[in-house]
């Protein structure tokens, strides 16, 4: 059998029907940059999420640029983010001139927490930013008091997880700004790129707004020197079909990993995913642990199955982040985790006989391991 690490499935049936038929429209009307569907989806997905504006941009990585960049971060400017996250997060801080703080993940979330973030504050740090990892809530009481004692700006990072929630409230509503991304793997993804800035104050979501379209309200008459990062009327059209199938697809994708869970407690020196109190998890992700990672990862591929890692070297030991002088054992948690983490297939549409033969397989490794 042959599993594929994720795949586009017509799940639930009739989903992909309706997104060829929005595709097709589009094309039809010719409204192609910010056109109306532009502005439906993003209300619904504001009103899905229960926050006062989102405004779409053209990838996740430029909604972590626009959020950081509207809530004052520049140069000179620190910025605490977890270590062990997709270099993008890094990346966007690094592009408006500030200097990313990396901070060690709790040892069984792997997200940020209040307690490593707040030792990293100094007279230079301007805003915090925690990343959902892997489609889980950071603990974000303790984040926003955090922010809140010291003066500071909260983005967060929610590219992982759209329909996350923490104390019932979702993920991308809780700090001054928020960053999605749409790319297509996401739990709610495109069929390119796309993002999407969240806040609910009004004086962000207008600089957003306009700074995403070369700083203009009106065609040629432009307010802010901006850029160009819109979600273009494909994409939007799409995005606003899906949304729709949010809240079933993330159930699905919980009613697999509570498969996994079930199927692979006390297996091997397996470390399965933890849920934090008050989180919700809807596993854009399935992260699993071991430190026979490399060997587990070759024996499934031998297999037919796909994996992946995410992320197999930290952020601080990429040549791109050397000017920040960290060295190999500055951040052993983070290490280790890069080290010991490898992801299962999970998606909507993954079989039953897929799933059982992923377990099965897992089973038979450690089955001829000596622990």
């Amino acid at each position: 059998m042959q599993v594929p690490y994720v795949a586009f499935r017509d799940w639930p049936v009739g989903i992909t029907q309706q997104v060829e038929q929005e595709v097709t429209r589009v094309l039809r009307e010719q409204q192609f940059i910010l056109g109306p569907d532009v502005q439906t989806f993003e209300d619904a997905f504001a009103k899905f999420l229960g926050a006062g504006f989102a405004i779409g941009v053209g990838s996740g990585f430029d909604a972590l640029v626009l959020a950081l960049k509207a809530v004052g971060v520049g140069p000179s400017d620190e910025v605490i983010i977890p270590a062990n996250t997709f270099i993008a997060t890094a990346n966007a801080v690094a592009q408006l001139g500030a200097t990313p703080v990396l901070a060690e993940p709790d040892k069984l979330t792997y997200n940020l927490t209040a307690d490593t973030a707040a030792k990293l504050i100094t007279t230079k740090t301007k805003a915090i930013v925690p990343v959902h990892l892997y489609g889980q809530t950071c603990q974000m009481d303790e984040l926003m008091e955090l922010c809140e004692s010291y003066s500071l700006k909260l983005v967060e990072d929610a590219a992982q997880a759209h329909g996350a929630t923490y104390k019932n409230q979702f993920a991308g509503t809780f700090g001054d700004a928020a960053a999605f991304s749409f790319y297509p793997t996401k739990n709610l993804g495109a069929v390119g790129d796309g993002g999407a800035v969240v806040t609910s104050n009004p004086e962000l979501a207008s600089f957003v707004s306009m700074y995403r379209n070369y700083g203009q309200q009106e065609k040629y008459h432009h307010q802010l020197v901006g850029i160009n990062s819109r979600l273009d009327t494909l994409q939007a059209a799409v995005l606003r079909i899906k949304l729709k199938y949010l809240r079933q697809q993330n159930k699905e994708r919980q009613r697999l990993a509570n498969q996994y869970l079930k199927e692979l407690q006390g297996i091997g020196d397996l470390m399965l995913p933890v849920t934090a109190e008050y989180c919700s998890h809807v596993y854009h992700i399935f992260n699993i642990r071991t430190s026979r990672r490399n060997e587990l990862k070759n024996y499934l591929q031998q297999k037919g199955i796909q994996t992946a890692i995410h992320y197999p070297v930290p952020i601080h030991l990429q040549p791109a982040y050397s000017y920040l002088k960290y060295k190999k054992g500055s951040l052993t948690i983070t290490e280790e985790v890069a080290n010991t983490s490898l992801s299962l297939p999970l998606f909507p549409g993954l079989s039953k006989a897929e799933q059982e033969y992923i377990i099965q397989s897992v089973k038979a490794f450690f089955l001829n391991q000596d622990f």
